[in-house]
């Protein structure tokens, strides 16, 4: 994932140190008991130079998930936003995956967290595909998983960093078994999403997506539901089942990773022909026209780096 690290930075607490000598104390925390959060933001090439997507959208939930579990972050929003475009600046990145992170300390061990201290660090890296870039065009293949998603919404609702653990076994567990990508259920035994990525399935050209109850509130989730009211598509949020996504005329992924991905098979089984459908492609096309900065409507979905 990371293409060539040397002469590269990483922004921690205030400051940047090498990318190769940057280190967490092994007594740290949120290694041994997960209590951290992070963010997942990209930055694309524009005619106007490099810009970070929804960059502000981002922070706001960083600063919401940390205030969930009792950590107070030592900076502000608008600190936090100039540090990533900073840290893509001095990685002298034109786009790339910029990821924000806050730990506690290693004061002291123990389930206690009171009195440690709260650290912030932000990495920047170049990041071509998450996929292979046919995916885009063909789709890729998912599977039920058998690990369900978490019950507690404020595990499945945040990017929390202990709580990512079932997602990476059930992606795992799908790579094991032939398929790209994961399908989770919640407890009700409906669609929740894939291992890191929101879904969406299109039936007779009306657009669904599964409810926040039990699954991230995706960035890019919000931007795909935005995209198609404007573009004056029908777009329901419900709850799916799985016979609804194998009977769908077309399905993809959302995701900071995946952007928009289409799903061509679920469980070996071809989801109606298997190929992307024309309304997967018109909004990745308009989602591409947005990243690029090519489509002013959306301006303020992007933050220039100066």
């Amino acid at each position: 994932m990371f293409v060539n690290t040397e002469n590269k930075f990483i922004w921690k607490n205030g400051s940047f140190e090498s990318w190769n000598e940057s280190n967490v104390h092994i007594l740290s925390h949120t290694l041994h008991y997960g209590t951290g959060v992070f963010e997942g933001v990209r930055a694309y090439h524009t005619k106007d130079g490099a810009a970070i997507f929804r960059l502000d959208d981002h922070t706001r939930r960083l600063f919401d998930a940390a205030s969930k579990i009792g950590i107070k972050i030592p900076y502000t929003e608008a600190e936090l936003n100039q540090a990533q475009c900073d840290t893509l600046e001095k990685n002298d990145l034109k786009e790339g995956y910029i990821r924000p992170i806050v730990y506690l300390g290693n004061e002291g061990l123990g389930l206690r967290a009171k009195d440690l201290s709260v650290n912030v660090a932000i990495a920047s890296w170049e990041w071509p595909s998450y996929m292979d870039p046919e995916a885009k065009r063909n789709g890729i293949s998912v599977m039920k998983s058998s690990y369900r998603q978490y019950e507690n919404p404020l595990h499945s609702g945040n990017k929390i960093i202990g709580t990512y653990f079932s997602n990476t076994m059930a992606l795992h567990e799908a790579i094991d078994n032939g398929a790209d990508e994961a399908i989770m259920l919640d407890k009700n035994g409906f669609i929740s999403e894939g291992s890191g990525e929101n879904i969406f399935i299109v039936k007779d050209q009306s657009v669904f997506t599964p409810t926040t109850e039990h699954c991230l509130n995706g960035i890019t989730r919000q931007s795909v539901i935005q995209i198609a009211k404007d573009l004056q598509l029908e777009i329901f949020e419900k709850d799916i089942g799985y016979n609804d996504l194998l009977n769908a005329d077309e399905a993809f992924f959302t995701g900071t990773a995946v952007e928009i991905t289409p799903i061509s098979k679920l469980d070996k089984k071809s989801i109606n022909d298997g190929k992307r459908g024309d309304i997967t492609k018109e909004l990745q096309n308009k989602f591409q026209q947005i990243i690029s900065g090519e489509d002013s409507k959306y301006q303020s979905w992007l933050t220039h780096i100066s």
